[in-house]
This record gives C-alpha cells, sequence and structure tokens, in this order.
C-alpha cells in the first residue's frame, strides 16, 4: 500500500513539474520565471527522496543535498541581479 503511494506522489510531482517547465519558459515576468525555477530545484529533490524510499537506498541523499543547496544559491543570485542589476558587485571607491 505505501509502495503504491509512492508511485503515485511521483506520478503526481512529476505532473507538477512539467507545469513548472511550461511557467519557466512561457511565464509572464523575470520574477514569475524565478520563482518557478526555484519551485522546479524542490520538486526535483522530491523526486529524487521519492525514488531513493522506493530503490531503498540512501545513495541519492548526497545529490539531494547538492540540488538543494545549488537551487537555493541560484534562487538567491537571480533575485540580487533581479533587484540590483548585478550579482557580484564592484566598490571602486577603493
Amino acid at each position: 500500500m505505501f509502495e503504491i503511494l509512492l508511485y503515485i506522489a511521483l506520478f503526481l510531482i512529476t505532473v507538477a513539474m512539467f507545469g513548472l517547465i511550461y511557467r519557466v519558459i512561457k511565464g509572464p515576468t523575470t520574477p514569475d520565471r524565478v520563482v518557478a525555477l526555484d519551485a522546479l530545484g524542490i520538486t526535483l529533490v522530491a523526486v529524487i527522496a521519492i525514488l531513493s524510499i522506493i530503490l531503498r537506498t540512501n545513495a541519492f541523499l548526497d545529490i539531494i543535498l547538492l540540488i538543494g543547496i545549488l537551487a537555493f544559491i541560484g534562487t538567491v543570485a537571480f533575485s540580487k541581479y533581479l533587484e540590483k542589476g548585478e550579482v557580484i558587485e564592484n566598490d571602486s571607491n577603493l
């Protein structure tokens, strides 16, 4: 019964990922695309976690952590770029 629920959750998350990919491509504004890209990273972590449970292995836990960190850093960089127009600030007053 639990395995059937895992497969159903995997299917629903995959459908959600297709919706997020559509939003990344056709998003009306750039912030909408950034939010969809962040949500895509979170759903990718969820898919890998469910696959790890189904396969009964913990080999994917490092990959989950890496994808989570990269998604967070990417979201922060995109947000800073949208706010200030640059990711790395150069102080020319030194």
